[in-house]
């Protein structure tokens, strides 16, 4: 499976994952600053963007591997909702990464007894039955789902529909890959396996993975700490990207200062 991975800018090595029915153009506006600061690899997940479907149904597993070996060693995942998933994957499977910095991420994107910090089990499988209809309806859908309690939602949208257009849509068998690996992927048993530090970055008013799912997510992890942005919803990246790029170079090592 061959990926579309982009890399420049200076500094230690942060690999950059996308969310479920993006693609990596949702990170333009951070870039800029970032490249200053780090290394970047920008990935597009099978299926989405400029990386082919890899014509076979993919799990979490293969995904987090397919990343794992087009992606440089040592270096930090920086994962955003699904990509956050397929960070903590790789981790658990041995993938040389250095540090987690885990975006509107959650270990079980659904609810369930004893786990109320989830989405209904009938959204998702709600969203799946319109993908057979209309998938680019059914993703749109899902975006105005990721910024519901936002304040400037409407120019959040208008954002990132202008980013996303600049790569091809994601492919129908990519999406309902994405969304049974949300739907069916419960982590939250081995997390206590994942030793790599790690930064939780959550939205306060996130209503698909809300932030104390995010907030148990970092208690569990041995090297987890826990950071929400009060004002925003399923993007903090790009509702305050100042203090996320400040929040990300607070946490890593060995980071460039620029003048």
């Amino acid at each position: 499976m061959k990926l579309c991975v982009e890399a420049f800018g200076a500094g230690p090595e942060l690999v950059l994952l996308h969310g479920w029915g993006v693609n990596s153009s949702a990170w333009t506006p951070l870039l800029p600053e970032l490249a200053q600061r780090f290394r970047l690899t920008l990935v597009d997940l099978p299926g989405h963007g400029h990386s082919a479907a890899s014509g076979e149904a993919l799990d979490l597993t293969a995904m987090a591997q397919a990343v794992a070996g087009a992606v440089p060693q040592r270096a930090t995942w920086l994962g955003w909702s699904l990509g956050g998933q397929v960070a903590l994957a790789a981790a658990l499977a041995g993938a040389d990464i250095e540090r987690l910095v885990l975006v509107a991420t959650t270990p079980r994107f659904v609810s369930e007894t004893g786990w109320s910090c989830g989405v209904a089990p009938g959204t998702l499988a709600g969203f799946a039955a319109a993908l057979a209809q209309d998938h680019r309806k059914t993703v749109q859908q899902f975006l105005a789902l990721q910024l519901r309690g936002e304040q400037l939602a409407s120019a959040l949208m208008a954002t990132l529909q202008q980013l996303l257009a600049e790569r091809p849509p994601p492919a129908p068998g990519a999406l309902r890959d994405g969304l049974a690996i949300l739907a069916g992927t419960d982590l939250r048993n081995r997390l206590g396996e994942i030793r790599q530090p790690a930064l939780v970055i959550a939205g306060a008013r996130d209503r698909l993975t809300p932030a104390e799912a995010g907030r148990r997510l970092a208690a569990a992890l041995p090297g987890g700490q826990f950071l929400a942005f009060e004002h925003a919803a399923h993007v903090p990246f790009l509702t305050d990207p100042d203090r996320f790029v400040t929040a990300l170079a607070d946490f890593l090592p060995g980071r460039v200062t620029t003048a």
